[in-house]
């Protein structure tokens, strides 16, 4: 039988005679996660002495205690409504008879972030999770936007196991240049790119940069964290217009106050999310991820987020990705595979025109954070489409992109698996591609070489970049991206086949292999031994990445490095404090680049 708190009065918490807790299980409010002291009533009454002293009530305390994670940072513009937001989801909270006490954890920001804040995602998801679990709640919302802290949050969330919550900061609005609408971050990359080849000025990239970021939020665009912000609205976390409105909107706010109101209904009726996601809800996840042509770091974070399940783990695997795709189309016209901004996709009807959209290609049995299905909040909240909506959300009879957005490859230097965002090519040539690699060992190579007139560039070239995998740089970089060589950017080529371990933000675009596994940092990777010279064979639809050489040869020189690289790899082990901990426990892509002992299996290195 569960304790009822309702009927407790102050003075209760003092008697000797009775439990603080019938059991743990039961245990809510103030009383889940008592400080060890061996004493439980002594524990209680020095918890109600210290909090007492910030002015709360014995009335307050005796309710559920809702906590909010707060991610504000002076460095993150993205979450600069993250005190608004407190405010408008303690005002829900507490409209539902809730007590909301808000902390503090770790705030990411993509650009502050070195070596890059994919190094730190997985000390955020630590930091959520034990935070969750030491602290007396009885549901969380979680507060975040920038690329990986969603990521992070749900990762701990789930291995927590708590009710949960996700509230995201949202989108920023675009900005304007010369009549042009700009948003972060894909208009960062075309004009840098158009910068470095001579087609715009200093000065131009200098009045630019003022317009890129012109109010707070996420980028306004479909990278990567609006791409975590729609997955997280498929897998029935937030309310689907959570998905899209405006950071600095009303609506914001407003989504706000329904998640702290939401949060009180999931604590009372504990709905974890163990219990709440299934495979289905993972499934309606990727569905929308290949609908909105999202980024390929969605891939990674939902491998990281499905692992920690315990029910889960192995269910979803890269060849789910690829499955789902070749079934479902791109619908949403957005940057980068498009042409629209975030603010486009909301006044189109966002998420709920597109779920609906999606309908026939949904498990609508999957459950919600409100308890109810995925089937019956689209039964709650019809969708009339009007003409804007189906100019920014496609219909299924005529998609932008026919089928696969994101693509898995596999092939003799990639028997694990690479990624491209094939709707993200600029030249779809270049889908169906041989050519010579030219190869930089890693990001100093590349940077000192990129740009030499002397290498053997042509057009047709394969760009090789090196050790941004997860243990090679380590953190797994954004620099998938690699720049056109100026020589051919100046011949007017935007665009080349080029391969890489790391990853690129979900607002870039081009003919991109990324995530090729295992990295070439490690001694047993096929990929560590291409040569400039070789000849690349990349063919999306028939799904193969392929390094020309013999079987005899491939083996031959994975065992001519692989001593040397074991040693590397040695001494890189040993470092000290986080890095050595993130070296010696992350996996690789295909698993979400998690360490191996979060995830739920736990460690398997030997």
């Amino acid at each position: 039988m569960e304790e009822n708190n309702d009927h407790r009065r102050p003075e209760d918490d003092y008697d000797l005679n009775k439990p603080v807790v019938s059991s743990p299980a039961a245990a809510t409010g103030l009383r889940r996660n008592l400080t060890s002291y061996g004493d439980a009533h002594f524990s209680l009454f020095l918890r109600k002495a210290f909090i007492k002293a910030l002015g709360y009530s014995d009335d307050a305390l005796s309710r559920p205690i809702i906590g909010i994670i707060n991610t504000y940072s002076s460095y993150n513009a993205c979450h600069a409504n993250v005190p608004n937001l407190i405010e408008a989801v303690k005002r829900g909270v507490q409209l539902q008879g809730g007590l909301p006490i808000d902390f503090p954890t770790i705030s990411l920001h993509e650009s502050f972030a070195a070596p890059t804040s994919m190094f730190l995602r997985n000390l955020m998801s630590i930091d959520t999770e034990e935070m969750i679990r030491a602290q007396p709640m009885d549901a969380c919302v979680m507060i975040g936007g920038c690329d990986k802290t969603v990521p992070a949050q749900l990762m701990g969330g789930i291995s927590a196991n708590k009710p949960i919550l996700p509230l995201l900061t949202g989108p920023m609005m675009p900005g304007s240049y010369r009549g042009q609408r700009l948003g972060a971050c894909t208009d960062c990359r075309n004009n840098w790119a158009k910068y470095r080849a001579g087609e715009i000025d200093i000065e131009e990239i200098s009045a630019i940069n003022e317009e890129l970021a012109p109010t707070s939020g996420t980028c306004g665009v479909m990278g990567t964290a609006s791409t975590m912000a729609c997955i997280t609205a498929a897998l029935g976390l937030i309310p689907l217009r959570g998905a899209s409105a405006p950071a600095v909107s009303s609506t914001r706010l407003r989504i706000a106050e329904e998640t702290g109101a939401n949060a009180v209904a999931a604590a009372k009726a504990k709905r974890t999310p163990q219990e709440i996601l299934t495979k289905e809800s993972f499934l309606n996840a990727i569905t929308v991820l290949q609908a909105i042509g999202g980024s390929t770091n969605g891939i990674v974070h939902i491998m990281a987020i499905v692992n920690r399940h315990p029910k889960l783990q192995g269910e979803i695997t890269l060849q789910t990705f690829d499955d789902i795709g070749r079934k479902t189309p791109m619908l949403i016209d957005l940057k980068p595979s498009g042409e629209n901004y975030m603010t486009d996709f909301h006044n189109a009807g966002g998420m709920l025109a597109l779920m609906h959209t999606l309908r026939p290609l949904l498990h609508l049995n999957a459950m919600t954070i409100t308890g109810k299905t995925l089937g019956e909040v689209l039964d709650e909240s019809p969708f009339k489409s009007f003409p804007f909506s189906t100019q920014v959300i496609r219909p299924l009879s005529d998609p932008l992109y026919p089928w696969s957005s994101l693509v898995v490859l596999r092939g003799n230097i990639a028997p694990d698996g690479a990624i491209i965002k094939a709707s993200a090519s600029k030249d779809r040539r270049l889908l169906r591609h041989s050519g010579p690699a030219v190869v930089f060992e890693n990001i100093a190579d590349m940077t000192a070489r990129i740009d030499d007139p002397d290498l053997p560039f042509t057009p047709d070239s394969v760009l090789v970049l090196k050790s941004i995998g997860p243990v090679g740089n380590p953190g797994m970089p954004e620099a998938g991206l690699i720049p056109i060589p100026r020589k051919l950017g100046r011949q007017g080529v935007q665009d080349m086949l080029r391969l890489s371990d790391g990853r690129m933000s979900g607002t870039a675009g081009g003919t991109i292999v990324l995530h090729i596994s295992p990295e070439s940092a490690l001694p047993e990777s096929p990929f560590g031994i291409v040569r400039t010279g070789d000849v690349i064979t990349c063919d999306v639809e028939a799904r193969k990445l392929q390094l020309e050489i013999s079987d005899e040869e491939l083996k031959r020189r994975i065992e001519e490095r692989r001593v040397i690289q074991s040693e590397k790899m040695r001494i890189e082990y040993a470092q000290r404090g986080y890095r050595g901990l993130y070296l010696r426990s992350v996996n690789q892509a295909q698993d979400g680049v998690d360490f191996d002992f979060l995830t739920a299996r736990g460690a398997t290195r030997s």
